[in-house]
């Protein structure tokens, strides 16, 4: 067998994570119920987010985020390395700090629409993202503010965060 590409290393490792998550989630569904298993996402979700955050931080050399400039190596440094190739979804970052990010084709709205229960879910992509920022201390302010699914609640999905520094 031939060496993987680091790129084919990348995708197939974010490919089986979300598989881990879709599959967590979809038994947690069956087991607990749609209330539970939101619950134990989004509590999920808040922890792991945090802790790699501070792994990418690291990783990348950024003792802590000072400027737009670390902004832009963290965000550009984590995104090539969890955005897989089936994940539609890209960004803008201006000099300033302004973060925009907008989804296309949501794989997870996709997911949770085929089983059913989209009118009651809540996303869990942008929360990961909020602790990203939560756990490294930034100053931020988020537009929109949602519960649930913008893709289902607007026909779009994206988020724009304004950093103070």
């Amino acid at each position: 067998m031939a060496p993987l590409e680091v790129s084919q290393v990348r995708e197939l490792l974010n490919k089986n994570w979300m598989t881990h998550d879709a599959m967590w989630f979809f038994h947690c569904l069956q087991e607990c119920g749609m209330g539970t298993a939101n619950k134990l996402n989004l509590a999920a979700i808040d922890s792991m987010s945090r802790i790699e955050a501070k792994r990418y931080a690291k990783a990348l050399g950024l003792k802590r985020i000072a400027s737009p400039e670390d902004l832009r190596r963290f965000v550009e440094g984590v995104f090539s390395l969890v955005k897989a190739d089936f994940m539609d979804f890209g960004y803008e970052l201006d000099q300033d700090g302004r973060l925009i990010m907008n989804m296309g084709e949501c794989f997870a709205y996709h997911g949770i629409k085929r089983l059913g229960v989209l009118e009651q879910y809540r996303c869990g992509i942008y929360r990961r993202v909020d602790g990203w920022w939560d756990a490294l201390g930034l100053s931020y302010q988020v537009e929109p503010r949602f519960e649930g699914c913008l893709k289902l609640q607007h026909g779009w999905c994206r988020r724009a965060y304004t950093f103070q520094f």
